[in-house]
């Protein structure tokens, strides 16, 4: 049985930049804590960063690729470079997902780690650019399917074919 990579704040654990939680409140969820499937993750915090912790995004015009690739940095408002601890977080989260037989990560959407679809532009403005977060990029490369909170359905899908040994992690 294959397991779920989640992120914490999903999960109600306040790891948010702001010391709070997105917890998602779905039958799923619970379906996958009874089969034992949940391994709770934050990049943020496996790379080193505290709770609460100043905002940090994507510079503008770079997306998660050039991040990884050292061609691209993250930063918070007042400029400081925060780009080694999401790359270490989304290396950490990697390492997590093979060591414990991870299959599917679901994933907060919009972070500058986890966010799939768009991720903060780099402007601090609220405004977004499409593509994944560090985290979801580095998962991606390595052939773990990755959803958002809104996906939950299409991820337990995944599961299934997954389980059933119809399609590969």
């Amino acid at each position: 049985m294959h397991k779920v990579l989640i992120s914490a704040c999903l999960m109600g654990r306040k790891v948010r930049f702001d010391g709070r939680a997105k917890p998602v409140d779905d039958d799923l969820l619970d379906r996958w804590r009874v089969e034992e499937r949940l391994v709770v993750h934050c990049p943020e915090v496996a790379g080193g960063l505290p709770v609460p912790r100043p905002p940090a995004e994507i510079e503008p015009g770079a997306g998660a690729a050039e991040v990884l690739t050292g061609r691209a940095r993250i930063l918070t408002p007042d400029g400081s470079d925060v780009t080694h601890h999401f790359v270490a977080g989304a290396r950490a989260a990697l390492n997590t997902a093979h060591t414990r037989g991870v299959g599917v990560a679901v994933l907060k959407e919009s972070s500058p780690s986890c966010g799939l679809h768009e991720h903060y532009d780099g402007t601090f403005t609220g405004a977004k650019d499409p593509g994944p977060g560090v985290t979801a990029q580095l998962l991606l490369e390595h052939g773990i399917a990755v959803f958002n909170e809104t996906e939950l359905v299409r991820a337990q899908e995944h599961l299934d074919e997954l389980d059933k040994g119809r399609v590969s992690p």
